[in-house]
């Protein structure tokens, strides 16, 4: 006869085990950061030596630079709006995300072949159209798949990959251009390859999260909108600040050339960037399932004030390299934790559209940044455009001080 401590010892271990079960991090998680990891290191490739190629080859002026960047991250804002909604609406995340890798492989040639800016441009916009149809999918997919107590540590670990790629890449760039004398179409043609691979490791290990079931009966409507939560909309309104003071890396690159950094090794600049975001996405990931979200988010805005007065005042590359260290520990700390926060705040029938508004907002305000940025360093430099940086994050902080984080209404069940 079983006792009745043996029994509830029994349940418990039962709930234990059950519960280690559900802490694993699913292999699609995995899988994802490797195909993040592909296509980050074929778009640092490229990335890393754009804008200068842009202004010593093709003749662009920092104000273009600042349009290109801007134009290419709202086309990618609009269409992830669209394509997180229609992820929901189908119940289907893998066609979209495998559409938007394939579309931005098949456009890298297209910066090899760019004999004008407008030729970079149409790149740049059809490459983020490619980012914008997958990013939502993506995120929502991950989140379906990774328990709510360690949403973090997967958006994280998918961080960390990708920044592994960002790193490798601008690396492998220099090599090509040391070994080629500059040859910046080279370094591009050769891009082509981790992208192609990305799509390959994605169609053959990643399964979908849905089941074809719709999320949604409808486009989205205004009661699915309503169903988002307030923790939801004030991520939402922090994450757009902070896109303010955080416009395109591409000035990074800008700074450096003004510096005297000769173009061969301008991508030195993004590898000392992304090796900082790489080493702290995963574990301020990790950190976030466990912390209070205004304290860590209070870390990056510090972090990011840092780096624009840094990149404000530099006139070494010692201060670049500052500048540059800080804007990557920056992305570490917040990035995961505010994908986690979108995640655990909405159900997940509305994640694909959740994220959609969200990185919709993020990517006007980096419209916004980037051609406002251009246009500062035109009439007063870098130190009126990373001034301007350091300025709106300052209102991020105003805002994460005097606000309330709201808690988390419970997803509605007909969404789960």
């Amino acid at each position: 006869m079983v006792s009745r401590t043996d029994t509830s010892a029994r349940r418990s271990a039962g709930r234990l085990l059950s519960r280690a079960q559900r802490a694993r991090l699913s292999p699609d998680v995995a899988a994802l950061g490797v195909v993040s990891l592909c296509m980050g290191m074929s778009s640092a490739m490229i990335y890393a030596l754009l804008p200068v190629f842009l202004v010593n080859v093709l003749g662009a002026s920092p104000l273009f630079i600042g349009f290109i960047e801007g134009m290419a991250e709202s086309t990618a804002s609009f269409m992830k709006i669209l394509s997180g909604g229609f992820s929901d609406w189908i119940g289907r995340r893998k066609p979209l995300i495998v559409m938007g890798y394939g579309l931005s492989a098949l456009i890298k040639p297209l910066f090899a072949l760019a004999g004008a800016p407008g030729d970079v441009l149409v790149a740049r916009v059809v490459d983020r159209v490619g980012k914008g149809v997958r990013d939502s999918p993506r995120d929502a997919l991950l989140a379906d798949v990774t328990p709510e107590e360690l949403r973090g540590s997967g958006f994280g670990l998918r961080g960390a990959l990708y920044t592994v790629g960002a790193v490798v890449g601008p690396l492998v760039a220099l090599g090509v251009m040391l070994w080629s004398d500059g040859n910046y179409r080279l370094v591009f043609w050769l891009a082509v390859i981790p992208a192609v691979a990305s799509v390959v490791v994605l169609v053959a290990c990643v399964r979908d999260s849905l089941d074809g079931s719709p999320g949604m009966r409808h486009a989205i409507r205004r009661r699915d909108i309503a169903e988002l939560s307030a923790t939801f909309w004030w991520t939402v309104t922090v994450a757009g600040f902070l896109s303010l003071a955080r416009f395109s890396q591409a000035f990074l690159v800008v700074k450096a050339h003004s510096l005297g950094l000769q173009p061969v090794y301008v991508p030195l600049v993004f590898v000392l960037m992304n090796l900082f975001y790489a080493m702290t996405a995963y574990p301020f990931g990790a950190l976030s399932d466990r912390s209070h979200p205004r304290l860590q988010l209070a870390i990056g805005i510090a972090l990011l004030i840092g780096s624009d007065f840094a990149l404000a005042m530099a006139e070494t590359m010692a201060m670049l390299g500052l500048g540059a260290a800080l804007w990557g520990l920056h992305m570490g700390v917040v990035q995961g934790l505010l994908s986690a926060m979108v995640a655990n705040a909405v159900p997940k029938g509305l994640r694909g559209t959740a994220f959609g508004i969200y990185d919709m907002v993020f990517g006007a305000a980096t419209l916004t940044a980037s051609v406002g940025a251009g246009a500062l360093w035109t009439l007063g430099g870098a130190q009126a455009t990373f001034g301007a940086g350091a300025s709106f994050a300052l209102v991020a902080a105003v805002v994460l001080l005097i606000s309330v984080v709201p808690k988390r209404r419970a997803p509605t069940s007909g969404r789960q």
